[in-house]
């Protein structure tokens, strides 16, 4: 890692965040018990993405874990330990935290590898794209401890699968590779495990030459579907399409396009 790039990471207790060329990376950082989440994890999370927020120079956030997995989840050893105001309590904060990424206008990448186990997966399908290695395995693992699904696992996969298939995911709780993930539309990109870190990259790098601003309310209003009607959302795109016909980008790319160059977008 360079002098320069050394000065925009930032450690957390259990996460790892880096900002480098509009890219900002979120690594998961308990490799030990396979980035199972903390409560110390979570709330960093929130703390990186509250910041990305307000930042013109992020452009598009990448998700993804340390050593050999993305996540497994809710950690398997403490369960059985915690009281009933305790886990309510937590998912509260993973609550919030899976509202927040959907809400912030800027697209957010899950780069997975190894394994997405329980609200591991959840937290890659929360994420606005999903880019897997070939090794990796989704499961919701929940049905083999006997819990529920948490994390938004009873919301998105219905919204991306047929019912039937988001049930036997979560009844038998058994792995999908990545391949078969890609092929039932869960994932957007499948790559070999040597080649994905330059992949990813690549990946996030090609994000950072659009329009933030314009990508961001796609995002919103992609997002809006999911809870409104076709009437209220042919409005939400009238009424921000009059404001984005003002904006630097709109006369850049058309500006572009008239003279047959690259658009400089600037996300504004």
């Amino acid at each position: 890692m360079s002098v320069e790039s050394k000065k925009n990471v930032k450690e957390y207790k259990d996460l790892l965040v880096k900002q480098e060329s509009g890219v900002l990376e979120i690594t998961l950082d308990r490799p030990n018990a396979l980035n199972a989440f903390s409560p110390e994890m979570i709330l960093g999370i929130e703390e990186a993405l509250l910041n990305a927020e307000g930042d013109q120079e992020v452009k598009v956030i990448v998700l993804r874990g340390n050593g050999r997995a993305f996540s497994a989840g809710g950690d398997v050893k403490t369960m059985g330990e915690a009281a009933p105001v305790d886990v309510y309590n937590h998912i509260g904060h993973l609550n919030e935290l899976i509202k927040q990424m959907r809400s912030l206008e800027k697209p957010i990448i899950a780069a997975v590898h190894g394994f997405a186990a329980g609200a591991g997966f959840n937290l890659a399908l929360a994420c606005d794209l999903i880019v897997a290695a070939e090794d990796t395995s989704f499961i919701l693992s929940f049905a083999q401890v006997g819990l529920v699904s948490d994390g938004g696992g009873h919301y998105f996969l219905p919204k991306s699968l047929s019912p039937y298939q988001a049930k036997e995911l979560l009844f038998r709780a058994e792995p999908l590779d990545a391949k078969t993930a890609q092929q039932w539309g869960l994932v957007n990109h499948v790559y070999p495990l040597a080649e994905m870190e330059e992949k990813v990259r690549e990946y996030a790098l090609s994000f950072t030459q659009r329009p933030t601003k314009a990508i961001g309310l796609m995002k919103k209003l992609t997002n809006l579907a999911d809870t409104t009607s076709l009437a209220d959302v042919l409005e939400a795109e009238r009424t921000t399409q009059a404001m984005m016909v003002t904006t630097h980008d709109h006369l850049e790319g058309v500006a572009a396009f008239k003279e047959k160059r690259r658009p400089q977008f600037k996300g504004n």
